[in-house]
C-alpha cells in the first residue's frame, strides 16, 4: 500500500496485478488496496512466474510495468534458482519496465537463527503445519508430538535450514501416495531453506538477467537491502 500511495502522487491512477497461489490473499490485497481512489486490482491465482506470463499477456500497449519481489522471498531460492527467476523475469519484461527487489543480505548467525526459531514458538508451529496438512490433505498419519522443531545455519552454503526431527523410532503412512516412511531418532524432514545474499553478488546476477542497478537502499541496522532494476 505503501508504494501504491506513492505511484499515486506522481500519476492518476494505478493497476494492480496481484500474483499469490492463495485466493485469500489475493482478496485481502484486493480489499486493502482499492480503499485507495484511483487503484484498480487485478487478481492471479498462480505461482511467481507464471502469473507474471499470464498478465504480460493483458498489457495495454505503451503502459510501463514496475515488477515486486518483496520481503524475504528471494532467499527461497538456492543461487542457481535465484538467477534463472532473475533472467525468466527479464524474459517477461520490455524495455521501460523495472524490477523492485528485496534481498535479505548476510548477517551474524547470532542475530539470525532466532528469528527461525522464535520463543513464542510461531515458527515451529508454521513448520509442524507443514505435517498437519500431509495428515488432513494426503491421508498421512504423522503423530505431531513426535516431531520437534529445529533450525539450522549452513555456512558454507550460507543458509538457514528449517527441520523436523524424530524424538523416537516411528513409521508414518501417506495414503495419498501410497508411501510409507520410518524415522530412526534423531532423523530429521528438511522443511525450508533461507538463503543469505551479498550485494557483490546482486550486481552480477542482475547484469548477467539483463538489468541494469539503478538505485540501490540499504538498511544497515539488519543487513537488507532494496535494488531498482531497469530493463537494458
Amino acid at each position: 500500500r505503501l508504494l501504491v500511495e506513492a505511484a499515486l502522487k506522481r500519476q492518476p491512477a494505478v493497476h494492480f496485478v496481484g500474483v499469490d497461489v492463495s485466493a485469500q490473499a489475493l482478496d485481502d490485497c484486493q480489499f486493502t488496496l482499492e480503499q485507495l481512489d484511483g487503484v484498480t486490482v487485478e487478481k492471479v491465482q498462480a505461482s511467481y512466474l507464471d502469473g507474471l506470463e499470464r498478465s504480460a499477456q493483458r498489457r495495454r500497449p505503451g503502459v510501463r510495468r514496475l515488477v515486486l519481489f518483496l520481503g524475504s522471498n528471494l532467499s527461497n531460492f538456492d543461487r542457481p534458482e535465484a538467477q534463472r527467476f532473475l533472467r525468466e523475469v527479464r524474459a517477461r519484461l520490455r524495455p521501460g519496465d523495472a524490477l523492485l527487489l528485496a534481498t535479505d543480505l548476510d548477517k551474524d548467525p547470532a542475530r539470525l537463527l532466532p528469528a527461525y526459531d522464535d520463543a513464542l514458538g510461531v515458527t515451529a508451529a508454521f513448520d509442524k503445519n507443514a505435517l498437519v496438512r500431509l495428515n488432513r490433505e494426503w491421508g498421512a498419519d504423522f503423530p505431531l508430538d513426535a516431531f520437534v522443531h529445529r533450525s539450522r545455519w549452513n555456512a558454507q552454503a550460507r543458509r538457514v535450514e528449517m527441520h523436523l526431527e524424530a524424538q523416537r523410532a516411528l513409521t508414518v503412512r501417506v495414503g495419498a501416495l501410497d508411501l510409507t516412511v520410518t524415522f530412526a531418532p534423531g532423523e530429521t524432514i528438511w522443511t525450508e531453506s533461507s538463503h543469505r545474499f551479498s550485494l557483490d553478488e546482486l550486481r552480477p546476477w542482475a547484469a548477467e538477467g539483463g538489468f541494469c542497478v539503478a538505485r540501490q537502499w540499504l538498511n544497515d541496522a539488519w543487513p537488507f537491502a532494496q535494488t531498482f532494476l531497469t530493463v537494458t
